[in-house]
């Protein structure tokens, strides 16, 4: 049963700026939905409007069928985790977590009971006369959890409640907050601006970009079948590889034409009527390429840079003799980092692809080799005008 609904939600501050456009999205009953894009992209501002701490500029919100767009925030029974806690350092964790039941002037008795209860699911009940100063990240953020599950809300709400904690910890805590979730049947609404931890946890997950919704799935239905370039650079890791080039059909065989002038061959087939010519980007998942024998001279070209040997499979990284595709993600790492950076890109003649292979597999660095998709590999083709528009593929028939 659909939970929660937003219809058309808009959020405009005063400024002009629009952080959610024309937003329509629902939550099911006992779903754990993850909101997932970069910085700015409107996944906060959803989060706050749900909860009611920003009001709706146009649209509506229902909760269990109810239109709560002019309701207070104490009145939506709805429970929202910070990533800074946002404990009181004075109080004890039996206290912290009480907090709300003693604002409801709930009877001291069943108070304790409720959170003694609450304590023992969350593997607290050692640490309730303690305070937060003496908790470690991980058991404060629990204490957080606890904070919000003894008012037994409709909906959780959690704002990025990881990203304080080191990524071992974290790790482990996605996987408490996921088995902690399902154990409750309760209903959550998760941000986060990181896409492994989106894909770990959600039973949907909703992809934003400058407050538009690009695509909403499961994690296995983004990465197989990513809506556009921008869903497809986003969710993976490693990301995939995209290189940019014009399509040349020889009868039943298509090739790509990339970087000054080089051909291969993509893939066999009937390819689209209207593929001879058409300037792409191609994306291949880095699980797709493989090196191709010695001496054979297929494929892409590529010089070896270095491996990272992981146990169970290997990264290896590889310069190909055309010019870096700059999405949006990686035009804002770029950004952050140095201006001059992203000119660099921009002007780049080479670009870095990273190749994933199974178990202990080094390349020797500095080897000149050529890749090729592998036999179970998916090709993506995408517009290189538009971020937005839909992948395809020229092995479609009609399109």
């Amino acid at each position: 049963m659909t939970f929660v609904t937003l219809e058309d939600v808009w959020k405009v501050y005063l400024d002009g700026t629009v952080a959610v456009d024309s937003l329509d999205l629902t939550v099911e009953e006992g779903e754990l939905m993850v909101l997932v894009g970069p910085s700015g992209c409107g996944k906060s501002s959803i989060l706050r409007m749900i909860a009611g701490l920003e009001e709706i500029s146009a649209g509506s919100l229902y909760i269990g069928g109810e239109r709560v767009n002019e309701i207070s925030p104490d009145k939506r029974n709805i429970a929202m985790v910070f990533q800074n806690y946002a404990l009181y350092p004075h109080m004890t964790v039996a206290e912290n977590m009480g907090f709300s039941l003693r604002l409801q002037h709930v009877a001291r008795a069943i108070r304790d009971r409720i959170v003694g209860e609450t304590a023992n699911v969350l593997s607290l009940s050692e640490l309730l006369r303690r305070q937060p100063a003496q908790l470690s990240g991980g058991q404060r953020q629990r204490v957080a959890m606890g904070r919000a599950m003894v008012r037994d809300p409709r909906v959780f709400l959690l704002d990025e409640p990881l990203s304080n904690l080191d990524a071992k910890l974290r790790t482990q805590m996605r996987t408490e907050v996921r088995e902690l979730q399902q154990r409750l049947g309760s209903t959550m609404i998760y941000v986060t601006h990181d896409q492994v931890e989106a894909m770990t946890m959600a039973d949907r997950i909703a992809v934003l970009r400058r407050g538009v919704l690009q695509q909403v799935g499961t994690p296995r239905e983004l990465y197989w079948e990513p809506a556009n370039l921008f869903v497809a650079d986003f969710i993976g890791s490693p990301a995939m590889n995209l290189l940019q080039g014009r399509l040349q059909v020889d009868g039943d065989r298509v090739h790509m034409v990339y970087g000054e002038g080089k051909t291969f061959e993509l893939l066999t087939g009937p390819p689209r009527s209207d593929a001879q010519g058409k300037e792409v980007i191609l994306g291949v998942r880095p699980e797709h390429f493989t090196f191709a024998e010695d001496g054979s001279g297929q494929g892409i070209p590529v010089k070896v840079r270095f491996s990272e040997v992981l146990g169970s499979e290997t990264l290896v990284h590889v310069d190909v003799p055309a010019p870096t595709v700059v999405t949006e993600g990686l035009r804002e790492i770029a950004q952050d980092i140095d201006d001059t950076v992203l000119s660099q890109l921009e002007t780049a003649k080479e670009s870095r692809f990273v190749i994933k292979l199974s178990g202990d597999r080094p390349i020797g660095a500095g080897e000149d080799r050529h890749i090729v998709p592998n036999r179970d590999s998916r090709l993506y083709f995408f517009d290189p005008e538009s971020p937005v528009t839909p992948a395809w593929s020229p092995n479609r028939n009609g399109g």
